[in-house]
């Protein structure tokens, strides 16, 4: 029963993600038209990863867009956790790929795991952007200060300052077990991360 409502998620996220890569998920927003920088191509990888699968994964403290702070090991022996780390607001990718998570937020719980959504973005940018896309799920949080430092952490802080678009599968114990560094110019496929949760219980 399990497997098959899975399937049945990817089967809807992959039919939404067809409609919204036609018209983008800012488009579904009145507020994003006109408001979405185009970046044009960009060099698909620009850094050199610090951590790899099986390493501890370093902590940290933000402050979230909700006035909260954040840290890793408050989730250390309760939830996996998933590092969603996108280059940029207001830029067309990135407005695509967290309204995705969010429909999907079924698929993250049947897996015990929280999703942390991270940019090197300020928090009232931050706190604008994601207004438009509704009510997210997730912590959505700021890594503006000192500029990048999570982001370096991990070794995912692009020579432009702004951070790859990387997912990071986080286990129980704080151990990394799944490392995407992704085509920046590019959606991760949902199916991979998904694939890389389901793991965790073997």
């Amino acid at each position: 029963m399990e497997k098959r409502k899975f399937v049945l998620c990817i089967f809807i996220f992959t039919i939404l993600s067809f409609f919204i890569s036609a018209s983008m998920a800012f488009a579904l927003s009145n507020v994003y038209k006109g408001n979405i920088y185009q970046t044009g191509p960009l060099k698909p990888t620009d850094s050199t990863l610090k951590v790899k699968v099986g390493d501890p994964a370093p902590d940290f403290t933000l402050p979230a867009i909700s006035g909260e702070k954040i840290s890793l090991k408050q989730y250390r022996g309760k939830k996996n956790v998933v590092l969603s780390f996108v280059p940029a607001a207001w830029t067309p990718v990135c407005s695509d790929q967290w309204p995705g998570y969010n429909i999907v937020k079924d698929l993250f719980s049947q897996h015990d795991a929280i999703l942390l959504g991270i940019t090197v973005d300020n928090i009232p940018t931050l706190f604008a952007w994601t207004n438009q896309m509704g009510q997210l799920w997730f912590p959505v949080l700021s890594d503006f200060w000192p500029h990048g430092a999570v982001a370096k952490k991990y070794g995912v802080l692009r020579s432009d300052g702004v951070s790859e678009r990387a997912l990071f599968v986080i286990d129980k114990k704080g151990i990394i077990r799944y490392i995407d560094v992704h085509d920046i110019n590019k959606r991760p496929p949902l199916e991979d991360l998904i694939g890389a949760l389901e793991k965790l219980n073997k």
